[in-house]
């Protein structure tokens, strides 16, 4: 089956394969001690390998539908409570976190279709993803898309401590279609959904979660 890759991967992808290489065969005439040199060689593809797994992009259709706020992200569900929303709400919400392992997909996708009404940048720190003051302080984009049933849903993509940067597509203005490419977190970490207080959830902790195919919430 033929793998796909994030172009945001594209020149790292093709660092790593050119060092993988030059490692591999260099260690070849190098490196005398048998076990040593296949040591240094399995290192140099194990760590290619999982700069691919990082980058890998798989096409799926999403079945699109106004009455459902879908995962922007691959994950696990490991926050859902009713918390302060303080950039663009500045009141109450109810919040739905996707962590992402190492082995995840990482593109980010339109949860809802809709109109970009607020998109930001934050620089920040890099503390683990589910460190308490990871929203607040990390590197951080906010945006924030109206949706004819919905209303306004925020989504805060947030870098952890691999992660040093966050690409963010959503420009405000645009018209967004649900389960589209929205962006890349490289090497990183967690998404937040904030929904009007009262949405009908429809997962739980701990339930994995697939962008732009999981259903995180319903409108009746």
């Amino acid at each position: 089956m033929f793998i796909q890759f994030h172009k945001e991967g594209a020149k790292i992808i093709l660092g790593a394969t050119v060092a993988a290489t030059v490692i591999i065969f260099g260690a070849d005439y190098l490196v005398a001690n048998p076990w040593l040199k296949m040591v240094i060689q399995v290192f140099a593809l194990f760590m290619l390998i999982m700069i691919l797994q990082f980058f890998r992009n798989p096409k799926r259709i999403t079945a699109i539908n106004d009455n459902h706020v879908l995962a922007p992200v691959d994950g696990k569900v490991v926050v859902i409570e009713e918390v302060y929303e303080p950039e663009y709400f500045k009141d109450k919400r109810l919040m739905v976190s996707i962590f992402m392992s190492p082995i995840n997909v990482h593109v980010t996708r339109y949860a809802v279709n809709g109109l970009v009404k607020y998109s930001k940048y934050h620089p920040g720190k890099y503390l683990v993803a589910w460190h308490p003051k990871a929203s607040e302080e990390n590197e951080r984009t906010t945006v924030v898309v109206e949706n004819r049933v919905f209303g306004e849903i925020l989504y805060r993509q947030i870098a952890g401590a691999l992660a040093r940067r966050i690409v963010n597509y959503a420009k405000e203005g645009m018209q967004v279609v649900q389960g589209t490419d929205a962006g890349f977190i490289k090497f990183g970490s967690r998404v937040d959904l904030y929904l009007p207080l009262g949405t009908q959830v429809n997962v739980k902790l701990n339930e994995k979660a697939v962008g732009g195919k999981t259903i995180i919430a319903i409108k009746q």
